[in-house]
């Protein structure tokens, strides 16, 4: 017997919006750049110089910030790397610019955090190694008193950088990893998302008892399903607690090469899709200087931020009248500095009008050694293919938008 069912309930007008509508965060100030808030979303990454080598530090961050890295982090495992930033900033003010400084404090940091929270914008630390407790490898369980009194060693060691950091209008990233947990938390939570979550907030709850508020906040995995599980668990519980605190998005030790972007990808866009993220960094087993692009094309993909020519083509197939890779090479060759600019390059008219709608300007193949150049919809005119680049730069000169290199 066939039983009917009431049709589906109408979804959210919302879903079907083209437009990704960002949670609503705090912007946090980060030398001259601001995370969250309505500041888009920011792009950094980490030099691999070690810091007590100026010279070589300051080049590797001018190369990072010219690439177009906006905030940059620098490892500091001792007092000595912590004083060099302070030469560090010096040289950037003197021979190059301000760049927005991060410093990465881990094992019992304390002390060097306090000394270089003077020199840099902001201090990452890992509540899984800030305090750092050598486990045991007899225990069996943490009684709420140990769990407690660790709680309370916790506070007294994070209570002067956090007083520090608030005098001075600078901020604080709370960086959990999934790889580094503390033995605590593994005991009371598992190797979980809850447990990265649940330390993430006992760092947050002793810096808003203090009046502390500029803080970033991660939850980095090499496992891209951890990863996501920890950030919309954060999310859950934030808007649970009325917290609306800025996130920092990242796939930790995501490997090299087109897995290592892909896997970034899969992560990072997955977030940014769903409006959860205020700033990312792809890490990379590269260069940092290769991670860049990388974060500027996530943010392209998504129409989070123009940073570069959106160019549409086909994939080519029978009907493609002319050698689409290579015209698509040629003409970004000669385009590619036009930021703003959508250039479509089509390789014959079945699919190419409808398909590049949206393009300020389109090459298409319309019959053999012919090129028809459209701006919008229109088609402006037809060229002899040897012609077709240099025709489509006199469009967009006689538009009045073309730029020099």
């Amino acid at each position: 017997m066939q039983t009917l069912s009431s049709p589906p309930a109408a979804a959210p007008e919302a879903a079907f919006d083209t437009k990704i509508t960002r949670r609503r965060t705090r912007p946090v100030k980060v030398g001259d750049v601001t995370i969250g808030g309505s500041a888009p979303v920011v792009v950094q990454s980490m030099i691999n110089e070690d810091t007590l080598d100026v010279e070589a530090a300051v080049a590797a961050i001018q190369r990072l910030h010219e690439q177009g890295c906006e905030i940059v982090r620098v490892t500091v495992p001792s007092m000595a790397h912590a004083r060099a930033l302070a030469d560090i900033r010096t040289r950037l003010l003197q021979d190059y610019q301000p760049v927005p400084l991060v410093a990465d404090v881990h094992h019992n940091g304390m002390k060097i955090a306090l000394e270089v929270a003077k020199h840099v914008d902001k201090v990452r630390i890992n509540p899984g190694l800030y305090v750092f407790e050598k486990p045991t490898s007899d225990r069996t369980e943490y009684t709420p008193e140990e769990f407690a009194k660790i709680g309370t060693k916790i506070r007294e060691t994070l209570e002067p950088l956090v007083i520090s950091l608030r005098d001075q209008g600078k901020a604080m990233r709370i960086g959990v990893n999934h790889g580094s947990l503390a033995e605590r938390m593994l005991f009371t939570y598992g190797d979980t998302p809850e447990g990265m979550v649940e330390s993430a907030l006992e760092f947050i709850r002793i810096c808003e008892s203090l009046e502390f508020y500029n803080l970033v906040i991660s939850l980095k995995a090499s496992r891209v399903p951890v990863m996501l599980a920890a950030y919309r668990l954060m999310v859950h519980r934030m808007d649970e607690l009325g917290m609306d605190y800025p996130l920092h998005l990242g796939v930790t030790e995501a490997g090299d090469g087109d897995y290592g972007r892909i896997k970034s990808t899969a992560g990072i866009a997955t977030l940014l899709a769903a409006g959860i993220g205020d700033t990312i960094r792809v890490s990379l087993t590269e260069a940092p200087e290769k991670e860049i692009p990388v974060c500027y094309s996530i943010l392209q993909a998504l129409g989070l931020r123009k940073t570069m020519v959106e160019y549409v083509a086909c994939p080519s197939c029978g009907r493609t009248l002319f050698n689409l890779e290579d015209v698509l090479h040629k003409v970004r060759s000669a385009t590619s500095h036009l930021t703003g600019l959508d250039i479509a390059v089509m390789g014959c008219i079945v699919n190419g009008p409808g398909e590049m709608a949206d393009a300020d300007y389109g090459y298409v193949g319309k019959q053999a050694g012919a090129i028809a150049l459209y701006r919008g919809r229109e088609e402006i005119k037809r060229v002899p293919e040897a012609q077709g680049v240099e025709e489509l730069i006199n469009l967009i000169k006689a538009d009045g938008r073309w730029v020099d290199p």
